[in-house]
């Protein structure tokens, strides 16, 4: 059962290059022009704390076993859910996370091969609440894109992080857990075509009907 605050959680997710970050600020922003009685809280995973961006640094960076790994992004995530993402929610708030436990499924679990069980298990102490329901996104945007394309994309930015580095078959199987998710929780997922140019798909992001 996913939980139900006064506020609106949206995520955006996509494997590295796939253009999602292209977006989401300036969805954050149409969202304060369609509903500026409604605050907007923009913030990032891993990271959205001060605790969390420490460890953001050792995620993206540091080489340490697969288990230690999803121990600490879930460890930022906690704390990004005590601290940030649920305060604001409760508060009535429009949360936008650039990330969220999607991709801890598709990196951790689909690309580096960590058992879908433990990150379950995980998922559920982590995003439990007292009420028994699990604090999820309302809505999440998927950018599918092949990984062959965005690895093309990436090659055109700044220096790449350890997850960026890793190569096409890694970031395919990314992509098919993320696909695997969608299908599994369809009314959650709006998935977005990012083979099309920024401009078409800004297009359809504005032509959203959101009920908050």
């Amino acid at each position: 059962m996913t939980t139900h605050l006064p506020g609106y959680f949206i995520s955006f997710e996509g494997i590295d290059g796939a253009g999602k970050s292209t977006h989401i600020d300036a969805f954050g922003q149409l969202l304060k022009d369609r509903y500026p009685d409604r605050d907007v809280v923009m913030t990032r995973e891993p990271g959205g704390t001060p605790l969390g961006e420490q460890l953001r640094a050792l995620l993206l960076d540091a080489p340490m076993n697969l288990e230690t790994e999803a121990l600490l992004m879930f460890a930022a995530r906690r704390e990004h859910i005590a601290q940030v993402i649920e305060p604001a929610l409760s508060a009535g708030k429009i949360v936008i996370s650039d990330r969220f436990t999607d991709a801890s499924f598709a990196y951790q679990g689909g690309g580096r091969g960590l058992s879908l069980e433990k990150l379950d298990h995980l998922e559920r102490w982590v995003q439990g609440r007292s009420d028994g329901s699990l604090l999820k996104p309302d809505l999440t945007f998927l950018f599918d894109l092949p990984g062959s394309i965005a690895e093309a994309r990436r090659s055109k930015v700044r220096a790449p992080d350890k997850f960026e580095q890793m190569d096409l078959n890694f970031f395919e199987k990314v992509r098919q857990e993320y696909l695997r998710r969608a299908k599994a929780d369809p009314s959650r997922f709006y998935l977005v075509d990012a083979t099309r140019t920024p401009e078409v798909i800004w297009g359809d992001l504005q032509s959203l009907e959101i009920q908050l």
